[in-house]
């Protein structure tokens, strides 16, 4: 028994260092296995095995015959093996082993790990949304709070116009937060619609009658109401570079911090429209400098090297903007800061 022990240790670490040898996708100093914690996200244990996050899908191994196996729980065991020469990651659950497939799934499970820290990007999936130029313009408005109130709150009536013809019962409250540009086209890319609350038509007609159900903040005559939505996100963010070249820029970080860090959420100029996807990792490098060499004969002005400050995963996109979290920053980033696929 000791034998086959110490075998199977030494054969571990032989892999464990062909692997590493052989392959730059995996770190050197990458485990066997490693059984996943409460807590833990995907870019968490993808860190552990690989040199960048994006390679997780080139290193799973599709398996069409196992349901959704990419879902990864507390206490499972992710083994990292090599077949036919090649690095796979495995999940071992309950004493058997289920190859990882890159297949997205529509539905979660609650306790199976997501892809990135949620609490970070909370606020954007369930409030806040951004929309098309115009479309806080054209949509329904608050007229007048009820019993001539300035400001309206939970439970208080609210008379709306604009829903005549709609038969949605469920409306979000909204006010214009920041209009984003193209810093280079001055092109309008979308709006951030403020969440302010949530409200339920008791009668229709114009104006119609509806009542808040919910408030974040004071209800005001000429907020905007957006029809609500209940598309679900999906956690399970796989992180993986995109297939083209794409150079975009950070337009705007969504806290107001003058500097951006780790978990910072930022707003790309990158859409539907430029291939962006949910998932994609983009490398951020700062902003392009030049100076002036007084060395030269002719003062000749250079365009110094871009230094990589970190790493992003876009979580939404839009068609002509997307939204991203800073998962890794080398160096504080700021607005103006360019983005691009990877280098390999």
């Amino acid at each position: 028994m000791l034998k086959k022990t110490l075998a199977w240790a030494l054969g571990a670490l032989l892999l464990s260092t062909v692997v590493s040898a052989q392959d730059p996708r995996i770190r050197a100093d990458h485990p066997t296995t490693y059984t996943v914690q409460p807590g833990d996200t995907l870019w968490d244990i993808s860190g552990r095995f690989l040199t960048e996050p994006w390679y997780w899908p080139e290193i799973w191994h599709e398996n069409p015959d196992i349901e959704n196996p990419h879902l990864i729980y507390p206490g499972d065991v992710v083994r990292l093996t090599l077949v036919n020469g090649e690095p796979q990651l495995s999940v071992e659950r309950g004493g058997g082993t289920i190859k990882l497939s890159p297949e997205v799934r529509v539905e979660q499970l609650d306790d199976a790990i997501p892809g990135i820290p949620m609490e970070a990007i909370r606020p954007f999936l369930s409030g806040d949304r951004v929309v098309e130029a115009g479309t806080l313009s054209d949509a329904p408005y608050v007229v007048a709070g009820g019993d001539e109130r300035v400001m309206s709150a939970t439970g208080d009536p609210i008379y709306v116009r604009g829903l005549d013809g709609s038969d949605a019962n469920s409306w979000d409250v909204v006010r214009k937060e920041q209009t984003f540009r193209d810093p280079a086209s001055g092109e309008v890319l979308g709006v951030l619609a403020q969440y302010a609350g949530s409200a339920r038509v008791r009668e229709h007609g114009d104006p119609a009658t509806l009542v808040l159900t919910d408030s974040t903040r004071e209800i005001l005559a000429g907020d905007r109401l957006l029809e609500a939505s209940d598309e679900p996100f999906d956690s399970q963010l796989v992180p993986a570079a995109p297939s083209q070249d794409v150079d975009g820029v950070i337009m705007a970080v969504m806290d107001g911090v003058n500097q951006i860090g780790q978990y910072d959420v930022v707003a790309l100029n990158l859409g539907r429209r430029e291939g962006m996807k949910t998932g994609h990792v983009l490398t951020v490098l700062e902003k392009p400098r030049s100076v002036e060499d007084p060395y030269s004969k002719d003062d000749e002005v250079v365009t110094l090297p871009a230094e990589r400050e970190g790493v992003l995963i876009v979580f939404q996109v839009f068609e002509r903007m997307s939204l991203g979290l800073v998962m890794e920053a080398n160096r504080a980033m700021a607005v103006g800061d360019t983005v691009r696929t990877p280098e390999r």
